[in-house]
């Protein structure tokens, strides 16, 4: 009989090393289902149903995408309108040629027709800018007075929300500097409604509250008084309506209207703002992109001729001229006498008003420019039919 061999140490004998355990020896694997999930074990179910029943027919926009959506709707137009009114103020110059369009488009630059889009149409915008922001802000302050069942906010109303305070102070200032000084008095009611600016944010107090209105007023009527006596003189009552309703306007002007007419007032005032910048729009894209020149033509000690048009390009041969009863002339530059500037019938004033040496009609930085440079006197050749 033998034993197992044993090692001895200093505490008495040591036992032999276990023997190692299978690998097919341990418990059996626990079954699993389909899903891999083992059977036996309880699965957790959720409280609610993981996607809820949506109203059949209708969508539910999440409120951030529509903000998303108003503000690419508000930035396509702001910045496709100028592009537009470009390239239909040449096919209009052209008296709608297409050889006489190819030319211009040939020959006058991007950066011409941005200047002349600023020039010309920067007031077009600045009115667009202005009565949205303004009718904007009123139809969003009455947003609240909805009815329950209101689909959505007014269009004006969330490009409003959108628009940063910083865009509506741009526009603003815009118009200040662009606008017709006769129609500055509009901006009061624009920028009180844009803002908000209701009469008890001047005193809490109704007092001293009536007494900086009445302040307010009175020196806005001594700042235009000489104007508005020589406008009563001269029987220009669209003038005295224009100056004197636009300030006792901007004092009701803010705060939220009833809610039965904010939706009829929403879809009223989106079809008239659309109707105003159509009507404001057709002189802005039949206004010329070149200046208007009277040039004199002839062989040297014989007859001469005027050519009444638009410079379009100047080369060492020809000078190209787009004349204004229309048709392109190739004048050669050695039959070129003399040249001079005319304005346009549109620049001509049509009321003899001025605000402290400001004509009416001009805008604030063509006020200026007059006293930097004076108007000169208008040639004889402008006067003279082409």
């Amino acid at each position: 009989m033998s034993t197992a061999a044993t090692a001895t140490g200093g505490d008495g004998p040591v036992p032999p090393p276990r023997a190692a355990v299978p690998a097919d020896s341990g418990p059996p694997a626990a079954e699993v289902d389909a899903a891999g999930w083992p059977v036996g074990v309880p699965v957790a179910e959720p409280a609610e149903p993981v996607v809820a029943e949506a109203e059949p027919g209708r969508v539910r926009w999440d409120p951030a995408e529509r903000r998303a959506r108003a503000s690419q709707s508000f930035w396509t137009a702001l910045v496709g309108v100028p592009a537009i009114f470009s390239v239909l103020r040449l096919g209009v110059e052209a008296g709608g040629e297409l050889q006489t369009t190819l030319l211009l488009v040939a020959n006058v630059g991007p950066v011409n027709l941005l200047a002349g889009f600023l020039t010309t149409a920067a007031r077009l915008l600045s009115t667009g800018l202005v009565a949205v922001f303004a009718l904007g802000a009123v139809l969003a302050v009455s947003a609240d007075r909805l009815p329950p069942g209101a689909r959505r906010r007014p269009l004006f109303a969330r490009w409003a929300d959108i628009t940063p305070a910083w865009v509506v102070l741009a526009s603003f200032l815009l118009a200040l500097l662009t606008w017709p000084l006769l129609y500055l008095p509009l901006l009061l009611p624009a920028f009180v409604a844009a803002f908000q600016l209701r009469p008890e944010r001047l005193h809490e107090r109704v007092l001293p509250r009536l007494l900086l209105i009445v302040a307010l007023l009175a020196g806005y009527g001594w700042l235009l008084l000489p104007m508005l006596r020589d406008a009563w003189e001269q029987g220009e009552w669209l003038v005295l309506a224009l100056v004197v309703v636009p300030p006792l306007l901007a004092v009701f002007i803010a705060g939220p209207l009833p809610g039965m007419v904010i939706r009829p007032l929403a879809t009223l005032t989106e079809v008239a703002v659309l109707a105003m910048l159509v009507w404001a729009a057709l002189p802005v894209i039949s206004t010329p992109v070149l200046p208007l020149t009277v040039t004199t033509v002839g062989a040297e000690n014989g007859p001469t001729e005027d050519v009444r048009g638009h410079v379009v390009t100047t080369d060492d041969v020809n000078m190209v001229i787009l004349q204004e009863q229309g048709g392109v002339r190739y004048v050669p530059v050695g039959l070129v006498r003399a040249q001079v500037l005319c304005p346009s019938e549109e620049e001509l004033p049509r009321h003899r008003l001025r605000v402290h040496d400001f004509h009416i009609e001009d805008s604030l930085l063509e006020g200026m420019g007059r006293r930097v440079r004076p108007v000169h006197r208008i040639d004889a050749a402008c006067r003279a039919p082409g």
